[in-house]
């Protein structure tokens, strides 16, 4: 499977199938291989494209480190989308993977034409959803970091899949504490409009980390995005529930457009 470099980070990341391309970011505690459910479902009908951003997964750096400035990552996903040459991409971001998302599409219109930001804001700069997503923290942070990702009905009743999520994030250099800048500097609402990229918010009823109140303002917020609250999924839904996410993901493929004007 194929390398691309950037910044001084050699980044590893597949691509499978043919079609529409949807490119799948991680979360802090993932890599390419997390995205297991999604790449076999989707496979048949879209092109799908996994990478592991600087300090996850099979991602090689060119010296150690103990920081990782989250500014760099959407740089990570653009060196992937133009080592493939990938244009009218729908990017989804999962968690802290959907800032990276976002800034990838912002800066790259001509290569990315729509956006999901999965179980996150992105990182959107407003004053109000700032609020709105700190008191989502605050309640978030009383929990046990599993019980955040994870319904306690899917961790007692699977509790193969449960070891298995916990494992994924010890292939990975990078930790949550290691990250850094993530939130600083996020893109305002004109700036988003601007881009010409389509936004959609794709969320789970369940998910301890952001709530549904949250979710649905941002979506009011900007303008023409469209929102998906899947019903009983967690924050973590391409892992707990993948046929719900699978489907809500191959929809928004199926339907989101964002007009180019002619050059």
């Amino acid at each position: 499977m194929p390398y691309v470099d950037s910044d001084g980070a050699s980044l590893y990341y597949e691509r499978h199938g043919d079609g529409p391309a949807i490119v799948f970011v991680h979360g802090s505690g993932g890599h390419h291989a997390i995205w297991w459910q999604q790449v076999a479902a989707l496979r048949d009908a879209f092109t799908v494209v996994t990478l592991d951003l600087r300090g996850f997964g099979s991602t090689r750096l060119s010296a150690p480190r103990t920081e990782f400035d989250g500014q760099a990552f959407h740089r990570d996903v653009v060196a992937v989308l133009d080592q493939e040459d990938l244009t009218d991409a729908m990017v989804v971001g999962q968690s802290i993977g959907s800032i990276a998302a976002l800034r990838a599409g912002l800066e790259r219109p001509d290569r990315v034409s729509s956006v999901v930001l999965g179980h996150s804001l992105g990182s959107i700069s407003h004053p109000e959803l700032r609020e709105l997503a700190a008191a989502d923290r605050a309640e978030a942070v009383k929990l046990p970091v599993i019980d955040r990702l994870l319904t306690k009905e899917f961790q007692r009743e699977r509790a193969d899949l449960t070891f298995l999520f916990r494992q994924m994030g010890t292939f990975n250099t990078a930790t949550m504490q290691d990250l850094r800048n993530l939130d600083t500097d996020g893109p305002g609402l004109d700036e988003i409009r601007d881009s010409g990229v389509t936004i959609a918010f794709l969320a789970g009823e369940r998910d301890a980390v952001l709530g549904v109140k949250t979710v649905t303002r941002a979506h009011e917020l900007v303008a023409g995005s469209h929102l998906e609250i899947v019903p009983g999924a967690p924050h973590s839904m391409y892992w707990e529930t993948p046929q719900q996410y699978n489907a809500a993901v191959s929809r928004l493929r199926r339907t989101l457009t964002a007009p180019k004007e002619a050059v």
